[in-house]
């Protein structure tokens, strides 16, 4: 079996429900802050199976990873209607930034568990706690990038005033293209693997 698709079989799994603690934590934060669109629409829900995206979850990655380019995805986006909240344009931040939040609290956690249970380090559930810590951060790294739809353009459209906010949402439409085009030029080798390997010097693995 060609090793790529090996690793793919192993961090599938592991990818998809970070991706869903990552969209529940957006829903659920925006749930809190006033909008219900996402528990009415059964999105707060730790079923991986609700926030599968054929296209962003399924298709592009297996297609990059077999054509020996990183993997890049995205799952089902939890609907979020923004004018729900309370205070839109102080809320969207929080919103926006749950889903990374969650992605380093969960890496956070299970760097504990290396750190408490050492007898991990050797076994099958070390490597898995291992890649799963590196997935969290990845995704937690790439989605603050500050371009529309990722979560970091969410926060700086918070920050933004008014009218230079929605100047700078009016690229959203060509966001995915601008991303796949970063990923393809090795964004995620020059830029968001030396961040990562920073936040893992810095929780000390």
């Amino acid at each position: 079996m060609n090793v790529s698709l090996a690793s793919l079989i192993v961090s599938a799994p592991i990818f998809l429900f970070a991706m869903t603690i990552h969209e529940v934590a957006h829903g659920w934060v925006a749930y809190k802050l006033g909008d219900p669109t996402a528990k009415f629409s059964g999105r707060l829900t730790l079923n991986p199976f609700s926030h599968i995206d054929p296209i962003g979850t399924i298709l592009l990655p297996i297609t990059l990873i077999l054509m020996g380019f990183p993997a890049f995805g995205w799952a089902k986006p939890v609907p979020v209607n923004f004018m729900g909240l309370r205070n839109p344009k102080k809320d969207i931040m929080w919103v926006g930034a749950a889903g990374p939040l969650a992605n380093l609290i969960f890496a956070f956690i299970q760097i504990a568990v290396f750190r408490f249970f050492p007898v991990v380090h050797t076994s099958l559930l070390g490597e898995l706690l291992a890649t799963s810590i590196l997935i969290n951060l990845i995704l937690a790294v790439f989605n603050l990038i500050p371009i529309p739809p990722l979560d970091g353009s969410r926060i700086l459209f918070s920050l933004l005033p008014p009218r230079l906010a929605m100047r700078y949402m009016s690229i959203e439409p060509f966001g995915i293209i601008i991303v796949i085009v970063l990923v393809w030029f090795g964004f995620l080798d020059w830029f968001v693997i030396p961040l990562v390997a920073f936040l893992e010097k810095i929780m000390g693995i």
